[in-house]
């Protein structure tokens, strides 16, 4: 059966109209073109930028080194003219190399704030789990209410303010796992694949010189992701839509009511926090394919990078080998799809 077709057309009376998208997200295919031209292939990774920058959320990028995962972020930065701030993390980082610190003056005899670079649109936190639980805990702050409290004062982070981390999947020695209430922060955690053989022929012949070729044009303003934003929060989502995101999120707390073998893979399901940015992100989505209405297809795209962070398994799914997405991709499968 197919889900789009099934669904009901927009409702009549919803605030923005299919003309609206597609004028709005006229920018997202020339970002894509001018992105594409330093980075090959990573299309869905590029799009998940998108959705963050659109839902103003943050991805945990998961992938071995030499991806690109820094190149994309940097790229993104440069083709929408934003500031951008890349914060190697290591264990001997500090939260004041984050954030900022106060700085004495001698001569005038009064402390004055130095901010750190978190305070950029596109921030990096790169191998984000070589810091121990204090440094990382200094992101909490900035990530859920876009400020930072130096001393006695609060400053506002930019708009967008959108933390892009990395951490390396394989590479154990010397880490530091993200704290649960760290990990239900990020909207997505995208895992970076490598490359198809026909894919990694053109990384050859693009990559493969002393002085490659990085340069990118600005494409769109800051404004416009501010403008769309507003329509994205407008796009239209059927209330079956709703409920079947819904059904998602309670069946990974209470999976036996779906299949009874997962009852003893799942230690805890999603938050609240998950079934908001399910939403969100599928709005998102749908206004990236240039359409004023979600559909079930948007929501089960996006379901494994907004629930693979949010469920933990149990002690006997890691003693099996099975991992959050097999969870996911289980869920899927034996819910009914609107």
């Amino acid at each position: 059966m197919d889900s789009e077709a099934n669904l009901p057309p927009p409702h009549p009376q919803a605030s923005v109209t299919i003309e609206d998208i597609h004028a709005a997200s006229a920018w997202v295919q020339p970002l894509r073109s001018e992105i594409a031209r330093v980075l090959v292939g990573q299309t869905e990774l590029v799009d998940r930028l998108l959705i963050a920058l659109l839902t103003n959320g943050h991805v945990l990028l998961e992938g071995v080194p030499g991806l690109a995962k820094t190149l994309t972020v940097r790229t993104l930065a440069n083709c929408l003219h934003a500031r951008f701030q890349r914060i190697q993390f290591t264990p001997d980082l500090l939260p004041a190399d984050v954030v900022g610190t106060m700085v004495f003056n001698p001569r005038e005899g009064t402390f004055s704030p130095r901010l750190g670079p978190v305070f950029a649109n596109l921030v990096l936190a790169d191998e984000i789990n070589r810091a121990p639980a204090k440094v990382q805990s200094a992101l909490l702050e900035a990530m859920q209410e876009r400020q930072v409290t130096i001393g006695v004062d609060t400053y506002t982070l930019p708009n967008p303010f959108v933390v892009l981390a990395t951490q390396n999947p394989i590479d154990q020695e010397g880490t530091y796992t993200l704290p649960e209430a760290q990990l239900d922060r990020f909207l997505l955690k995208v895992r970076v694949d490598y490359p198809t053989p026909e894919e990694e022929r053109l990384v050859l012949d693009r990559m493969a010189t002393s002085r490659p070729n990085l340069e990118v044009e600005p494409v769109i303003a800051i404004q416009q992701i501010a403008n769309s934003r507003s329509l994205v929060n407008d796009i239209h989502m059927d209330d079956k839509v709703k409920d079947y995101i819904v059904s998602i999120i309670h069946a990974s707390r209470h999976p036996e009511g779906v299949t009874a073998h997962l009852r003893n893979l799942i230690r805890c399901g999603a938050s609240p926090r998950g079934t908001i940015n399910l939403a969100l992100a599928s709005k998102a989505n749908a206004f990236l394919q240039s359409r004023d209405y979600v559909t079930p297809n948007d929501v089960k795209a996006l379901a494994p990078d907004i629930l693979r962070h949010r469920i933990l398994l149990s002690y006997e799914a890691e003693a099996e080998g099975v991992t959050t997405d097999d969870i996911v991709r289980q869920l899927l499968d034996k819910l009914p799809v609107p």
